[in-house]
């Protein structure tokens, strides 16, 4: 084969390759004419006058509305409806109804500037303003918002959506654009515009600009009367229509012209852009080169029908360029006057053939060539799913913006302040509330006069003082609806005390408080804003919100601090943190079902995810009598998370301040081991649960008689100078009781069956010959879970520090302000707040409530370094969270090495799943005690005795907390053991992650 050959086969592959490749392309193209073309071909001149026309639908009218749009459908072949108020079922049903009587597909519109509730209201979710949308510097989630808008209007069947408004709201005094736009920065109106419509139009929904060529400095609303603009061509060509060549560079298929008067493009009296040939044609067409679609704005407004009759106006609009003649008055009328038109030569074909096909074009891009009827099964559902929902909280969450922060009041830490006031005025409790999760917060709702007179007079009491102010509105002759009275009880409040201010509202209204050093504007009043409103002040989230407009000469645009998380536990939903509540829903059924079986009185559950806590629910009660529901201050017994909760903060701190050595013998600390049979015993295998310690001794069998009956000379029912150490109620034994628990401990005998390891190396022969043993630096053992290593822990904690444990760790939870998380809780708060164990009928004999259950804890004080923490679910989290930031938390490093952590929560030696005080999952995730199946290796934490357990997952960046007193009123009382419901829960956790991050 010649080389000539070879090159021929060689292009001739290229040539078939690139014509296979390009094949779908052509025939998609020809599909397109073939479609456009037979549709047009086949029809008569009035039907392509019909195509022109879009008409206002309301799904909520009744029959002679039906009838007169059928009788437009049919008679006059119209191309189109615009859908108003109504119902998203009725909707539905409407179009499928409209489209199986038109002759062509109707091209189906709405106006959801903020998504379809801007028109169906009671029924659907509402998008942020395009106002708010403005403060937002992720345009990535303003593409997701035009991609969630287009899924409403697909579920819909419609095709169009009006918008984005890409006018720029340079003029304070606009009285229709206003929060419509996305501020005054033209270059910022323009990417968010383009961010927006890609969004929609990705997901097949023509996206129109509007309104052309910028609606934006006007004092008059079109809908009723005609605004004048009189800006030179310059300044109108340098902004009012640079966002729209923005749009139109960016592939916009559809674009809308205002009801406006420009005397620079064109001086006829009273001659609204829309109307124009100056405008539509020549500078829309011509000089900016756009091809797409053409709307007319609403040809019932003022702004064109105060000066033009029905019909008359529908021909200027066409003749001025329009393709889509919007919102007609009287179609026949219309219809009949374009044939005059035509008839008088004022168009021919070729100008209605361009517009007509334009609409069929856009009919086959939407689908419409092989149009199926919408389904209404499970609409409401549909449109108000929770992934939709968790997007519009993230928008208005990311849209916060801190426009002062002189005081650097923000981010509040806990207990910075002493005292700090929650003002709401005219607000719902949510915020309050909210604020109370982070601090000891006193929640004011201010409503009128005597309040802010009562709240005036013991305002000096506080040391910071919160306040946000709503029940505002968008018209500034009212001052946004800020009250006289209002204003000066912010003004007093502002002169007297630190102060930080949330404007839970028009940005605008900014210009009120250019005097306060600490302020906040959230542009909506809802339950989004009142949620993640103190999560920002608090630190529980970012704030990097700029202004959208320039309020005043202090409040500009572009204004706003970005404002750092203090990386504390915040709330969210599932969905943003790319998990499914209806998974998580199933925790509900196995909970209901496992208090169904008595397997425990009740419980508190807790998820957080990406530091947020995403699922936090209380379940059951106090007890089987049903008196006292668990809420989220309800405090358990922690039982064996003492461990971790606990020493194992104290030994991870002595460990990196070099105060302990974890490859040292424990006897090195605590000369009381020499000489025993624990002498030799080394930190890192008790740890591990290696040393060889028995797992459990009953040391308070030690101190009764006859079973049940206490031993007066460890014990006595009442308090006085000799038995002074309480043990639980009314029972109190003497301080030497600890001594003696402690002198048990290490007399107690070591398990069975020793591993040999570290043997030194010398001579088998000389062995043999002496007939001894190699000798042994150390001995391990097999793995044997044990709570006496942590007698021995506490032990050694409390010699290296000085400081008995309780009162060494209880820095560390003041520090991040747990205010539940404590030994001893009786000495902090009521025994309402906590939850019974067992009814103790071996030992101390009475309900134990309010002390610890563990009977060696007990005889401690209380405080064991394996038993004795008390804590409700969110406490507990908040300290897994700071070891799931590797010591990090609420603006503070707990611990110097950000290795550390990680460290002893490793997996250490192949043989043992432990890592250095901390339980990690088993290999097959099946047992009990132990963590879902799907936990990562790096998964770590404890269980405890009486029904708890508390795990965290750095890789999926999880924390799950499942507090319950299945001990009540048995202990022996097992079922949630053999039914593993901790570990079925954790299973549900997993199973509601998004798969993407498995």
């Amino acid at each position: 084969m010649n080389k000539k050959t070879l090159q021929f086969i060689g292009i001739s592959f290229i040539v078939l390759f690139i014509s296979s490749w390009t094949r779908p392309l052509i025939i998609f193209q020809n599909e397109e004419k073939y479609w456009v073309d037979s549709i047009y071909q086949s029809m008569s001149f009035e039907e392509k006058l019909g195509q022109l026309f879009m008409v206002a639908a309301y799904s909520n009218k009744g029959q002679a509305h039906k009838t007169e749009l059928t009788n437009l459908i049919v008679q006059y072949k119209i191309g189109g409806l615009i859908f108003f108020q109504g119902g998203p079922k009725s909707q539905i049903e409407q179009t499928n109804y409209y489209q199986y009587i038109s002759k062509t597909p109707l091209l189906i519109a709405m106006d959801a500037e903020w998504g379809v509730n801007m028109r169906l209201k009671d029924s659907t979710l509402q998008f942020p303003h395009q106002m708010t949308l403005g403060a937002i510097q992720n345009n990535d989630l303003i593409y997701e918002m035009g991609k969630s808008m287009a899924e409403e209007c697909t579920r819909l069947g419609v095709h169009i959506n009006f918008a984005p408004v890409v006018d720029i709201n340079v003029n304070p005094n606009n009285p229709v654009i206003g929060t419509r736009s996305f501020g005054e920065n033209k270059f910022l109106v323009a990417q968010k515009g383009i961010a927006i419509t890609k969004g929609m139009q990705d997901y097949r929904v023509i996206a129109v600009a509007k309104h052309f060529p910028g609606h934006g400095d006007t004092d008059k609303d079109s809908h009723l009367a005609l605004p004048i603009i009189n800006h030179d061509k310059k300044r109108l060509y340098n902004v009012e229509v640079y966002p729209f060549q923005e749009m139109f560079s960016a592939g916009v298929k559809g674009v809308m012209v205002a009801h406006l008067q420009i005397p620079v493009l064109d001086n006829r009296k009273n001659r609204a852009t829309t109307l124009s040939y100056n405008v539509v044609t020549k500078l829309l067409q011509n000089d900016l080169k756009y091809e797409g679609l053409i709307f007319t704005d609403a040809l019932n407004m003022k702004g064109v029908s105060e000066f033009n009759q029905p019909g008359i106006v529908d021909e200027m609009a066409f003749l001025a360029g329009n393709d889509v003649l919007l919102f007609p008055e009287d179609v026949p009328k219309a219809i009949q006057q374009l044939k005059l038109a035509y008839q008088n030569k004022k168009f021919d074909d070729t100008r209605l053939e361009l517009s007509v096909k334009k609409i069929l074009r856009a009919k086959y891009w939407a689908g419409l060539s092989s149009y199926k009827p919408i389904s209404s099964e499970n609409v409401y559902q549909d449109l108000n799913n929770k992934h939709r929902a968790s997007l519009i909280e993230e928008l208005y969450a990311q849209a916060i913006t801190v426009v002062r922060n002189d005081d650097a009041i923000l981010p509040i830490q806990k207990n910075k302040y002493r005292k700090i006031a929650c003002i709401q005025l005219n607000l719902e409790n949510d915020f309050g509330i909210m604020c109370q999760n982070f601090d000891d917060v006193d929640v004011y709702s201010i409503q009128n006069v005597n309040e802010i007179n009562s709240f005036l007079k013991i305002q000096n009491k506080y040391d910071l003082i919160l306040v946000g102010i709503g029940g505002m509105n968008n018209s500034r002759s009212s001052n946004y609806g800020i009250s006289s009275q209002n204003m000066q009880f912010l003004t007093t409040l502002n002169q007297q005390n630190s102060l930080v201010l949330t404007v839970f509202g028009n940005p605008y209204s900014l210009k009120n408080f250019d005097n306060f050093k600490n302020l906040i504007c959230a542009y909506n009043q809802n339950l989004y804003t009142l949620k993640n409103i103190p999560q920002v002040l608090f630190g529980a989230r970012k704030a990097n919100g700029k202004l959208p407009v320039s309020a005043s000469s202090s409040s500009k645009e572009g204004t706003g601090i970005d404002l750092k998380p203090l990386l504390k536990l915040g709330f969210s939903t599932p969905e943003a943190q790319k998990m499914n509540s209806d998974t998580l829903q199933l925790i509900d059924s196995i909970v209901k079902k496992t208090i169904e079986m008595k397997a425990t009185p009740g419980c508190q559950i807790l998820i957080a995810r990406n530091g947020k806590i995403i699922y936090q629910r209380n379940f059951g009660f106090y007890t089987y009598d049903s008196l006292k529901p668990i809420h989220n201050n309800t405090v358990y017994d922690l039982a064996s998370i003492t461990k971790v909760a606990s020493t194992m903060q104290a030994v991870m701190k002595l460990y990196e301040e070099n105060k302990l050595d974890i490859h040292q013998k424990a006897s090195f600390y605590l000369p009381e081991l020499r000489g025993t049979n624990k002498e030799n015993l080394i930190i890192k295998d008790i740890l591990l649960h290696q040393a060889g310690l028995a797992p459990f001794i009953p040391h308070w069998s030690k101190t009764i008689i006859n079973k049940n009956i206490l031993d007066t000379n460890f014990y006595c029912f009442k308090k006085d100078s000799i038995y002074c150490c309480q043990v639980s109620g009314n029972i109190y034994c003497k301080p030497y009781l600890a001594d003696s628990v402690w002198k048990w401990t290490i007399q107690s005998e070591l398990i069975k069956s020793p591993k040999p390891i570290g043997i030194t190396e010398w001579n088998k022969k000389e062995k043999n010959k002496k007939n001894e043993q190699a000798p042994i630096e150390n001995i391990t053992y097999e793995y044997k879970y044990s709570d006496l290593g942590f007698y021995i822990m506490k032990a050694i904690v409390e010699k290296q520090t000085s400081a008995s444990l309780d009162n060494y760790i209880q820095k560390l939870y003041d520090s991040m302000g747990l205010d539940y998380l404590t030994y001893n809780p009786l000495n902090k708060y009521s025994k309402d707040l906590i939850a019974p164990t067992e009814e103790d009928n071996y030992f101390r004999n009475a309900l134990i409530e309010g002390y610890v259950h563990d009977q060696g804890a007990a005889m401690l004080g209380g405080v064991g370094g394996h038993a004795g923490l008390f804590s409700n679910a969110y406490d507990l989290a908040q300290l897994m969270q700071m070891n799931l930031q590797n010591g990090y938390y609420d603006g503070k490093n707990y611990f110097a090495n950000d290795t550390t952590i990680a460290f002893f929560t490793k997996k250490q030696v192949q043989e043992n799943r432990r890592g250095l005080g901390w339980d990690k999952p088993f290999e097959d995730g099946s047992r009990e005690g132990s963590t879902s199946y799907w936990a990562s290796s790096d998964t770590y934490g404890h269980s405890g005795f009486t029904g708890t357990c508390a795990w965290v997952d750095p890789k999926y960046n999880l924390v799950y907390i499942f507090l319950s007193n299945r001990v009540y009123p048995d202990a022996n009382n097992k079922l949630l053991y053999q039914y593993n419901i901790r570990t079925k829960i954790h299973d549900v956790i997993y199973q509601s992650m998004d798969k993407k991050s498995f």
